[in-house]
């Protein structure tokens, strides 16, 4: 792998040269240390510094004498700290919802237990959960995902956090189970991303769900396990399918798509985008935000399609709808978007042209067939991190992005201001479920309410100095409306 060790050991020297007068000592330790550390390049996150201690087997206390967290390394939570910083400046609705908190607390006595993605986002709403009453204990979603400078901040400011970036299988359900099995602590909410902290409940302390109060899922595929769950009749309490609320789907899908699938492109191949014929497979939100990007760079955009309702929506938007085979000798890029399997199968990549790039922007690895690729007389080069070279026999050669898993996560960031609206819907889905009287959500999964879709929208909207328009009362009459909302009928999409 590349490591950010080396472009920043010709600097090392510079600074250690140079004569530092007393004062100045720390802040050209802090500098020198923060430039080998280097932080701020994209490749940060491997910390090529690693002791190879895990940190299961490390004794680590925060400043204030605390040891229950597990993290990489407590000492990196100076710029956990300032990452999460730069996060809340993109994060006005959770920002807001603190400031209400003030007075009131939503959720007092709420004993949350979360695993997600830890961000430098996920932050920023755990400490609103914090801000609104609750105590929270937390681990990651995903083993490659938790940036551990942040993981640190958080265990710092007092949260039990068990995360850190490459946990083994082994590590990952050690950590949550650290989450759940506490002495003295009993959770009575979930907030789960993907279902494997609920899962792991189920599996090993199933009576724990008489004090839990709801599960609040964000994820297909956690979403998925849950209405299995319901419909076996094991569901035991409530759920929220933050998933498919309109500000999750439309924001998170169709424009988070639209800022990240260029820079996911640039990252790891800095191709031109002007003039290149591309090919998108799929025009739901994320192929509509793929498309409009490419177009707007001045590529040439076909779109495959089975779905006679967006493949009008394709037409009308000024692509060309095609079969992948019509077009496949002659693009310059193919991208998945399709939530599918094998929409590119090993015949398609026969006969893609020489240097076509593949990628896949869907929720898993399955649209790319891959696997077919794994056959000796093919031969692999990988390139750099995330970008491998498979080389035919006659010497054509096509790159292939994160080995077809999703593009955007594994190659560039996701912009923070949408995941403040799929954070917020989280926090109004928790506290929603916490406050609930007795009786009123039963043992099934929900959509969140339109009216709370509409208030993430309205606590987003001073970011842009945006001023919504008031109905009158005889305007409200004529629409059979209530002037505060709901403005859209439930199945409004």
């Amino acid at each position: 792998g590349f490591s950010p060790q080396i472009q920043f050991a010709d600097q090392k020297q510079e600074f250690n040269k140079r004569p530092s007068k007393i004062g100045r000592r720390s802040l050209s330790r802090s500098i020198s240390q923060s430039s080998t550390d280097s932080y701020s390049s994209a490749a940060s996150y491997t910390d090529s510094s690693d002791d190879e201690t895990s940190p299961r087997d490390k004794q680590q206390k925060n400043s204030k004498g605390s040891s229950d967290f597990c993290v990489k390394n407590i000492k990196q939570a100076e710029f956990g700290r300032r990452e999460i910083e730069i996060a809340e400046q993109e994060m006005p609705a959770l920002m807001a919802l603190r400031k209400r908190a003030q007075g009131e607390k939503p959720l007092a006595g709420a004993k949350i237990v979360g695993c997600t993605h830890i961000t430098a986002q996920t932050a920023v709403l755990m400490e609103t959960l914090g801000a609104l009453g609750a105590q929270c204990r937390w681990a990651a979603c995903n083993i490659y995902s938790t940036l551990n400078e942040v993981a640190a901040a958080l265990a710092e400011s007092g949260f039990p956090v068990f995360a850190w970036k490459g946990e083994s299988e082994d590590d990952f359900w050690w950590c949550i189970d650290r989450c759940v099995n506490v002495e003295g602590w009993q959770p009575n909410m979930i907030l789960d991303d993907g279902g494997d902290l609920t899962h792991w409940i189920y599996k090993k302390y199933p009576n724990m769900f008489k004090k839990i109060k709801g599960i609040v899922e964000e994820s297909v595929t956690g979403v998925h396990r849950l209405y299995q769950l319901s419909k076996a009749g094991k569901l035991c309490v409530p759920a929220m399918n933050v998933n498919d609320s309109v500000t999750k789907q439309k924001f998170d899908n169709l424009y988070c798509c639209r800022e990240s699938i260029l820079d996911g492109l640039k990252r790891t191949t800095d191709m031109m985008f002007g003039g290149k014929q591309v090919v998108v497979c799929g025009y739901g939100e994320v192929g509509k935000g793929c498309c409009a990007a490419l177009k707007a760079m001045g590529s040439i955009v076909y779109v495959t399609e089975i779905d006679p309702i967006c493949a009008l929506q394709a037409c009308m938007d000024g692509f060309r709808l095609v079969k992948l085979n019509e077009v496949i000798r002659q693009v310059d890029i193919v991208i998945t978007c399709t939530g599918n399997k094998n929409v590119v199968t090993r015949e398609h990549l026969d006969r893609m042209k020489n240097s076509c790039i593949v990628c896949n922007m869907g929720h898993s690895n399955t649209e790319i067939d891959v696997a077919s690729l794994r056959t000796p007389e093919l031969t692999w080069e990988r390139v750099r991190s995330q970008v491998d070279h498979v080389i035919w026999p006659d010497g054509k050669r096509i790159v292939l992005l994160a080995e077809g898993r999703l593009l955007n996560l594994s190659c560039s960031t996701v912009p923070t201001f949408v995941l403040s609206i799929t954070a917020t819907t989280q926090a109004l889905a928790l506290i929603e479920l916490y406050n609930a009287p007795e009786g009123r959500y039963k043992q099934d999964v929900y959509l969140l309410p339109k009216k709370m879709d509409e208030y993430v929208a309205s606590l987003h909207l001073p970011t842009f100095d945006a001023h919504l328009t008031e109905l009158t009362d005889e305007q409200a009459k004529y629409l059979g409306l209530n002037k505060n909302g709901p403005f859209k009928p439930n199945y409004y999409r």
